[in-house]
């Protein structure tokens, strides 16, 4: 786990973060890192280093512009990524790009200098971590009709969208009994991890977040509350469409995390966070805690749904199978086949060859 130096003396941050144990500090380049979970002197071709960050740089990205021809920019885009060793998942739409890869230091700046030279692009909204492994199989660059879909065609988020409040300055706004905290993410996400007072909409997909919203809204009134609404997603994207989407149903009084939760469990001290739990995250990592830290969950093969300790006691758990999310929701057909595929990467394991199929932990 990277944490990046904060705007402070080098002095403040020695003293601040020495006595963390399993801590090290070192200095790269112009800035200190604090790396947790790694030993203080990691080994490279057997020679001891002592400023070894993990190898993998994590960039989720996103950006709202107009794109005219999507079709022309894939083949660059996934040549470029493909040339510097970049994997992952790229999506562009007539409305902009979206995505999280992961690679070495070079190759993400080569790939970043691309995607900023696109129409539009300039400033990219990206939010950084660090892995010990590559967290993805594949590069793909696909083309949608939407970055983030929700089905509100008339949404335009680079038109009109909610406040935005930094990290520093969410606790006190979802503290206030007269703001509403609704959590964007699908129901699946906010199962493992939510901040306190959020409302969950329940919602399979992301579609299904106007109908939720316009019910709620309903209720609402009917109580004579016409509340300040709070919105948080994983990294922000979802909540540039659903402040968008709200205010055009009329409300003002509208505000969204910046940079997501990713930014505020990486920013945020755990002692004075609000946050319960653990974030989900797209990739290989699964979940992610304070500071960006790897979680503790695993990803079922099935349903693709995260599963816990707990979850992998159940009899309903067959590796690779079923969990207890999604037992009752497949036919005896579908997990022998399950059972066939996870047969396949077991074999591949032993050979010591890569599966494209594997996921787990």
């Amino acid at each position: 786990m990277q944490k990046q130096q904060p705007p402070q003396s080098p002095e403040t941050w020695v003293q601040e973060f020495s006595g963390i144990e399993g801590a090290s500090l070192i200095l790269a380049g112009a800035h200190y890192h604090l790396i947790v979970g790694l030993p203080a002197v990691a080994e490279l071709d057997g020679c001891p280093v002592s400023d070894a960050l993990p190898p993998i740089r994590i960039v989720a990205l996103y950006n709202f512009t107009p794109f005219e021809d999507i079709v022309a920019l894939r083949g660059p885009l996934q040549e470029v990524c493909d040339r510097e060793g970049i994997k992952g998942i790229l999506l562009l739409a007539p409305e902009g790009i979206n995505g999280t890869i992961a690679g070495s230091d070079d190759g993400m700046e080569q790939v970043l200098e691309h995607i900023r030279a696109m129409p539009g692009c300039e400033e990219l909204e990206i939010k950084e971590s660090r892995a010990p492994e590559m967290p993805f199989r594949r590069m793909k660059v696909r083309l949608k009709k939407e970055i983030v879909t929700m089905g509100q065609p008339n949404i335009d988020p680079r038109k009109d969208v909610g406040q935005y409040l930094a990290p520093d300055e969410w606790n006190a706004l979802i503290s206030d009994p007269d703001t509403i905290v609704i959590d964007t993410r699908n129901d699946y996400e906010v199962a493992i991890g939510t901040f306190k007072r959020a409302e969950d909409p329940k919602t399979r997909s992301f579609r299904e977040f106007p109908e939720w919203f316009r019910n709620r809204r309903k209720e609402l009134e009917a109580k004579g509350r016409v509340p300040k609404i709070a919105m948080f997603c994983t990294g922000g994207i979802r909540c540039e469409k659903s402040t968008s989407f709200v205010k055009a149903e009329g409300l003002d009084e509208v505000y969204h995390l910046k940079g997501g939760i990713l930014k505020y469990l990486e920013t945020v001290p755990e002692e004075e966070s609000l946050w319960e739990g653990e974030c989900f995250v797209f990739d290989q990592r699964v979940s992610v805690k304070h500071g960006l830290e790897i979680g503790s969950y695993d990803v079922c093969h099935a349903c693709r749904r995260p599963v816990s300790e707990k979850d992998k006691a159940s009899t309903m758990f067959v590796q690779g199978v079923s969990c207890p999310h999604c037992h009752n929701e497949r036919t005896e057909e579908q997990r022998q086949r399950y059972a066939a595929r996870e047969l396949q990467e077991k074999l591949a394991r032993q050979r010591g060859k890569e599966h494209l199929g594997t996921q787990q932990k």
